[in-house]
């Protein structure tokens, strides 16, 4: 059987095309999840509080490494490239349970394969709330190119040693899975052993990716990201953050190794006037009453 080389799918399928094939290709999609109900960010509220804000934290993420932050509910997180094009993988957690954290595949769902301004991020089940609203992205110029490619993907996992072990056999510890690991560790007091169950899929901050078009493929190039370039998010809940920045660089070549160029990412957070905020509250976790038909 000739495969293609991808390993996707077979390069010449072995069941013939039945006569309606056409037709049955040509129905038009359906979008599973309808925005239109979902509960709308006030995004005028919050870029009127944001310039109230006033900085009160900063976490500077080295090349191949991790860092955590702390996110009052009610204060924006800024991540920022310095020094030179680079891409992080960022993970969310309530801060008073980390059980409830950022459930990447649900956004997915909801907003689509890439994030921009408007967009929410969204804790996992039981409670699906927004945790984080995004109020500013200095790449939405981006758009989609040619290739099917966007930035800040919720598709992709983050490189890891398990992968890494399987596909080449060595070892790589300061992957985006092990960054992460590490950072949350230090900022919990958690051992290491305690802290990896809690390290989840992520938002690739400033990553170019997309799915090839005639494979599937998942895949990355070159990051537009520049130093100067920014995405802040809103907390909607207490949070803590944790970005690695990515081995892979701008991720215009490869990851998981100690040559591609790498530079730091910044994370600050900054607290507005309270009464900027008149009107708003946190999010209420998800009213479902959990019976599941019992």
């Amino acid at each position: 059987m000739a495969w293609a080389s991808s390993g996707m799918k077979p390069a010449h399928p072995e069941t013939q095309p039945p006569e309606d094939a056409d037709h049955r290709r040509a129905i038009a999609p359906v979008i599973c999840y309808p925005p239109d109900t979902l509960p709308a960010p006030d995004l005028t509220l919050y870029r009127r509080a944001r310039q109230t804000a006033r900085q009160v934290d900063e976490v500077v993420v080295k090349p191949r490494d991790g860092n955590c932050i702390d996110i009052k509910a009610g204060q924006f997180l800024r991540i920022e490239s310095v020094k030179g094009p680079q891409v992080g993988d960022f993970n969310l957690w309530a801060a008073d349970d980390l059980s409830e954290r950022f459930y990447s595949g649900k956004t997915r769902a909801l907003h689509g394969t890439h994030l921009s301004t408007g967009d929410r991020l969204w804790t996992s089940f039981p409670s699906l709330r927004p945790m984080a609203t995004i109020t500013t992205d200095t790449l939405d110029w981006y758009g989609f190119d040619d290739f099917g490619g966007s930035v800040h993907d919720v598709i992709g996992t983050r490189c890891d040693p398990y992968t890494g072990r399987l596909l080449n056999g060595g070892d790589y510890h300061y992957c985006c899975h092990s960054n992460l690991t590490r950072a949350l560790a230090s900022h919990t007091g958690m051992s290491l052993q305690e802290a990896e169950p809690h390290v989840h899929d992520v938002m690739n901050v400033f990553m170019c990716t997309g799915f090839t078009r005639d494979t599937g493929q998942y895949f990355m190039k070159a990051s537009p990201v520049r130093p100067g370039d920014h995405i802040e998010f809103f907390a909607e809940i207490d949070l803590i953050g944790g970005l690695s920045a990515c081995p892979g660089g701008d991720c215009s070549s490869e990851h998981s190794n100690d040559v591609t160029p790498c530079y730091p990412l910044l994370m600050q957070v900054f607290e507005p006037d309270r009464s900027a905020l008149e009107g708003w509250v946190p999010p209420e976790k998800n009213a479902y009453s959990r019976s599941h038909g019992t």
